[in-house]
């Protein structure tokens, strides 16, 4: 088999065309959702998702935190649906993000959110799912079906998604003109070559991947895809968490990812790659210049916001690749279904 004969490749590669229909459809949406936001006044935000839905909530809760200053939190779906309890929400805004809508956990939780005072935006993919039906307003991913179990297109809508919300709501026209070229530089992100670092992926079972501010969503989201289509033990840490005790883990030879954007947090992101470096560690650096010991990555030009959506899109050409190369199927993890029932 193949990479590029698998779903996964097929769909990850489609992400650019998705996200320019995602962009010219959802914009009225948007435009009138921020609009709504700014009136509301909310006093904060609450997050729901699960998996890679999690992980996109990461990156829009950096977005949205930086630029509005209100406290922006993760749900723990299990205080609704094992605990049943119902929060108290009133002037919030739950933002709840799902590829299929259908997750019993995540129902729970947003709707207790709304049984709590909450006002709902679902981003989803499938227009007519509970949680759809659940929400304020939808505001649609339009990845279109995506049948590999691993999420790509549908993780980058969300992430396109959220940065088209948070630019309507904080009337930021640098991140919305950046977000104009985005489906073109998606394109140009899926034709990096990033293959050098395939010999280091396939030898090895553990690994770290680092970043920092919205990357850091970006950072999960890839250990995540290398532990299910590749069977590599793979831990995503902050730059700033991982030097408090796994530092201590890392030894010669062993493989560190990190993916830094180009804002406030990268000077100190790319020292952590040196100082992972001089420890002996096989570094891998996105947007690095190939200095001694370390594995420059080719990365795209663009807003710092940008950046993740385009080293993800990047990174899923190259996990379908290591995928294949260690011997598993990526559109059929073992033990995984597209839709997970968690209660």
């Amino acid at each position: 088999m193949r990479a590029e004969d698998t779903l996964m490749f097929r769909e990850a590669a489609d992400a650019g065309r998705v996200v320019a229909e995602q962009l010219r459809l959802n914009r009225p949406i948007a435009q009138a959702l921020g609009q709504r936001l700014r009136d509301m006044s909310p006093t904060g935000v609450l997050i729901c998702g699960r998996g890679s839905s999690d992980h996109a909530g990461v990156y829009g809760r950096y977005l949205i935190e930086t630029g509005t200053g209100l406290l922006v939190s993760s749900a723990a779906p299990s205080i609704a649906s094992v605990y049943a309890v119902t929060p108290r929400l009133e002037g919030v805004v739950c933002i709840a993000i799902s590829q299929s809508g259908q997750s019993p956990d995540l129902l729970a939780s947003v709707t207790a959110a709304k049984q709590g005072g909450a006002f709902v935006i679902a981003l989803v993919n499938v227009e007519t799912s509970p949680l759809a039906q659940v929400a304020d307003v939808v505001l649609p991913l339009r990845a279109g079906p995506e049948k590999s179990v691993a999420a790509t297109k549908s993780f980058i809508a969300s992430l396109s998604a959220l940065a088209q919300l948070t630019g309507f709501w904080l009337r930021d026209d640098a991140l919305l003109d950046a977000l104009d070229a985005l489906p073109e530089q998606l394109d140009a992100a899926w034709s990096q070559d990033w293959s050098a670092v395939l010999p280091v992926l396939v030898d090895n079972e553990n690994l770290y991947v680092v970043g920092r501010g919205p990357g850091f969503g970006i950072a999960c989201e890839a250990a995540l895809k290398l532990k299910e289509t590749a069977g590599l033990h793979a831990e995503a840490f902050s730059a700033a968490e991982v030097r408090h005790g796994p530092m201590a883990l890392v030894k010669t030879g062993f493989p560190v990812l990190v993916l830094p954007q180009d804002d406030e947090t990268r000077a100190d992101t790319v020292a952590l790659a040196a100082e992972f470096s001089t420890r002996g560690a096989r570094v891998m650096l996105a947007g690095g210049n190939g200095a001694s010991r370390v594995i420059g990555l080719p990365t795209i030009e663009a807003h710092a916001a940008i950046q993740p959506m385009l080293m993800i899109e990047s990174f899923y050409r190259l996990a379908a690749d290591v995928s294949i190369a260690r011997g598993y199927d990526p559109d059929r993890p073992p033990y995984l279904n597209k839709v997970t029932e968690t209660v």
